[in-house]
């Protein structure tokens, strides 16, 4: 991250990074992932708000062309064919498709999800676009290095995640080229911490291992 600076978003992302990671099974990763995959759709809502506010930002239209109907993650066995344009939470929900559950855990996810997308879209437009630079410059990585120190990508929908997360390092973690450099400019604060904290409770509400030690 750019900025020294240690805000209290910093701590809730390190608050995510502390979780009880090293020890989910296979079916607690199939529930990290679903709640994932509600994340995605309102980071790409939440960069439409951006691109909205800055409409002439050249940075945020590059921003948009590496997430949103991008073939960046293709091909992938049963989700993206060769050279196949999608949004990344398309990728993510055509992965979920891969791995069946029963009906009451299903919705118990939908519910949850639709919970959390609600509790963003509450928030001001200005906050969800910084909330944009405070995933991409940093944040995300950081989430997405902890998730990877999982062991249990056994089945396709995880392989199709591993996947995701492994791209999205790349892509985040090049200081100078990478997505953080496309919006460390909006110079995030605070007032993205609802939206680290939204995130940080649905990982713990479909996945409340999450929050237990050992």
């Amino acid at each position: 991250m750019e900025t020294t600076e240690r805000l209290q978003y910093h701590k809730l992302v390190d608050e995510i990074c502390q979780l009880n990671w090293h020890s989910l099974s296979s079916q607690d990763l199939v529930s990290v992932a679903w709640a994932y995959y509600y994340f995605s759709i309102q980071f790409r809502e939440n960069l439409t708000v951006a691109r909205a506010l800055h409409p002439d930002d050249a940075n945020l239209k590059a921003l948009e062309r590496e997430e949103c109907d991008t073939d960046n993650l293709s091909p992938w066995p049963g989700v993206a064919a060769a050279g196949e344009k999608m949004n990344h939470d398309e990728y993510m929900r055509r992965a979920l498709q891969m791995h069946a559950l029963d009906p009451a855990t299903l919705q118990a996810f939908v519910i949850a999800g639709q919970r959390y997308l609600d509790r963003i879209r509450q928030c001001d437009d200005v906050s969800r676009a910084l909330s944009i630079a405070s995933y991409e410059d940093g944040g995300l990585e950081q989430v997405f290095r902890a998730i990877l120190t999982c062991t249990q990508w056994d089945n396709a929908l995880l392989r199709a995640f591993q996947h995701f997360l492994s791209e999205h390092v790349r892509f985040d973690s090049d200081p100078d080229h990478g997505h953080g450099a496309l919006s460390r400019h909006l110079h995030p604060d605070d007032r993205v911490v609802p939206l680290w904290q939204a995130f940080r409770d649905i990982l713990i509400v479909c996945v409340p291992k999450l929050s237990t030690h050992g």
